[in-house]
């Protein structure tokens, strides 16, 4: 079987170069041709095409050294890679190759016949070079003409119905997207109109496509030309600027795509296989965040780091960056092996240098996490490692305290007697003022690396933040979810709001806010503008191809104990400073009762030990702005 197909093989590649011989044997000939025509051409033109007035000095040259002269330039044509050039796709590149050709071809004639102390008349080598140059590149242009043309009617044939495009952007990335959907055989796709803010672009054609208008013809154009896909080609453009477009564009019911960044323009990278669907993020309508990646190079290369929880939604993604920064050593504890075990896989294909270890344990364990202090003595914690789901913590109260507040507790000790320079614990913006009991451990946490970096030789902050985009348990997925299960999609409330960023941001920031970490802060990072959670239900099923309320029911459930309308970033006590980056503010530490909450601690403890049922009032008497609700008891 083997040696069958092998054979087949060869027979096949036997014929694929019999092929491509007697293509550039064709060529060679046709070159023949042309090259005598565009002589005698040249030379007739000279005397306005009466061959009879041509004198015998020059019609000799001819006779007797066109052959050489042919040879001459089909060599020549040769180097200039005229017969291994691919045809069907020639371009500019193509056109500057004969044109370099056919001139080095005429200097070399030019030289020949001056060398051999005869001529020919100047204005010869001026038409030569037109003529062949003009006969040549119509030879192959024309080629590659029938060529579009023969593929255009195969590909009509197999595929009548074209899914109708509307392209937004009449720039370059535009106009290179255009030219690969009109000139491939594969991509069942027409762009039948483009869409561009730019008034004096307006009327016009770009490669035949007509500009219809600005993006307020959107919505007339895609009835007119029965547009299925609008794709929007704006490189240049921010997420703030094409928030607007993507408004009007999600009304249309349209498959949406779009090109990412200004990096596919600049590397050459525009094309159809670079488009990605119009997600949720682009309609946030916030700007890219950007980072000192210098200060935080600084501050992570070289030094152990331990990333507690590192296999989830955000530590995972802290070990991704923190890796791109060439730590000494990173270090991802986890209690989750299937989490720990698919960050590990991934980081070691991507940074195979990297001097990475993973351990399996819980924050709770005070030994474990003792261990692995005394044999890895870390510089700096990411402490990520919580429960973090407000209603789960709502009926489980006890774990929330177990993993959360008695965790970081252990974390914190064995920082401060290791000496590790810096503890970054990942806070949250339900920390503020809670409501709930996750909230409230939360800030208990925040309370504790206050108290501590008081006393500590390590540097104790905190990083609050609000909801992350895509995470594990947030509300994206479960959107995802409940819409391809066809609805309903359930919203607790048609009112409330929450501040939304992706997790790639936020790490970032983390990142830098710990750069800057002096001990004692709690970083708050800008969220944005609040969005409501009714707008966005409602923008993922149309972005998913459904009409809200007729193809997706959208249901409102309530608020579920412990939720808030809206989330807060400081207190009222706290106030604000800002650092410089913009988007990271600190709020000032609040003077904490350390006898108070030590003593706290040791009640919590006792209390989730043996499972009470009164830790929300043990809570309530440790975090002032956490009241239990009577419908709590």
């Amino acid at each position: 079987m083997r040696k069958e197909g092998y054979e087949e093989k060869m027979v096949e590649k036997q014929k694929i170069n019999y092929h491509l011989l007697l293509r550039r044997v064709c060529l060679i000939i046709l070159d023949i041709i042309l090259t005598v025509i565009a002589s005698v051409a040249a030379l007739a033109t000279r005397f306005e095409f009466n061959i009879m007035q041509i004198p015998e000095e020059f019609s000799g040259v001819l006779w007797k050294d066109e052959i050489f002269f042919v040879l001459i330039t089909l060599i020549i044509f040769g180097i200039f890679r005229i017969y291994s050039s691919l045809w069907e796709y020639a371009g500019l590149e193509e056109a500057f190759n004969i044109i370099g050709a056919v001139v080095v071809s005429t200097l070399c004639e030019l030289a020949i016949v001056v060398g051999t102390g005869r001529h020919l008349p100047r204005s010869y080598y001026v038409m030569r070079t037109f003529y062949l140059a003009a006969l040549v590149g119509a030879s192959r242009f024309c080629y590659r003409i029938i060529r579009l043309r023969i593929r255009k009617k195969e590909t009509f044939t197999i595929s009548r119905k074209k899914k109708r495009i509307m392209l937004i952007g009449a720039g370059e990335a535009g106009r290179t997207l255009i030219q690969e959907i009109q000139n491939s055989r594969y991509l069942d796709q027409k762009v039948c109109c483009v869409i561009d803010d730019n008034s004096r672009k307006i009327g016009r054609f770009i490669m035949g496509i007509r500009v219809v208008g600005d993006r307020y013809a959107i919505q007339k154009n895609v009835e007119k030309y029965g547009i299925e896909q609008i794709i929007i080609a704006i490189p240049s453009a921010g997420s703030k600027k094409l928030k607007p477009i993507l408004d009007i564009c999600k009304e249309t019911g349209c498959e949406l795509k779009i090109l990412p960044g200004m990096y596919q323009l600049v590397n050459g990278e525009v094309n159809v296989s670079k488009l990605r669907p119009v997600n949720i993020d682009d309609l946030l309508g916030r700007e890219e965040i950007s980072v000192n990646m210098e200060e935080i190079l600084n501050y992570v290369s070289g030094k152990t780091i331990l990333v507690t929880g590192g296999g989830g939604s955000i530590g995972s993604e802290l070990c991704r960056q923190i890796a791109s920064h060439t730590p000494g050593k990173l270090i991802i504890f986890d209690i989750y092996e299937n989490n720990a075990y698919d960050i590990q896989q991934e980081l070691n294909m991507k940074y195979p240098e990297l001097n990475l270890i993973v351990l399996i344990g819980s924050v709770r364990d005070y030994n474990r996490i003792e261990k692995i202090f005394a044999a890895h003595k870390p510089d700096i914690i990411y402490h990520a490692a919580a429960h973090k789901h407000v209603p789960l913590m709502e009926s489980s109260p006890n774990e929330a305290i177990k993993n959360n507040v008695l965790g970081t507790y252990n974390l914190v000790l064995a920082a401060d007697r290791w000496k590790v320079k810096k503890f970054v614990q990942i806070s949250t913006d339900k920390a503020v003022n809670p409501t709930n009991i996750m909230g409230a451990s939360k800030r208990v946490c925040e309370m504790i690396i206050q108290s501590f970096n008081r006393h500590s030789q390590t540097d104790y902050v905190a990083v609050r933040f609000g909801n992350v985009l895509g995470s594990n348990g947030s509300v994206i997925p479960l959107f995802k979810k409940q819409i391809a299960a066809g609805g309903p999609v359930t919203v607790t409330d048609p009112e409330i709001i929450r501040y939304f960023m992706t997790i790639s941001e936020a790490v970032s920031l983390v990142l830098q806010a710990g750069a800057y970490a002096k001990g004692g802060e709690i970083f708050v990072l800008d969220m944005g503008e609040p969005v409501k959670i009714l707008d966005l239900a409602t923008n993922m099923i149309r972005l998913s191809g459904y009409k809200p309320g007729k193809d997706i029911e959208i249901k409102f459930t309530g608020l579920r104990p412990g939720e808030k309308l809206y989330e807060e970033l400081l207190m009222d006590e706290e106030g604000m400073t800002d650092t410089p980056n913009k988007l990271i503010h600190i709020g000032h530490p609040i003077d904490v009762d350390e006898n108070k909450l030590y003593y706290a601690l040791r009640v919590m403890e006792d209390a989730a030990a043996n499972e009470t049922d009164d830790m929300r009032l043990i809570m309530e008497s440790i975090v002032p702005t956490y009241k239990v609700k009577t419908e709590d008891m």
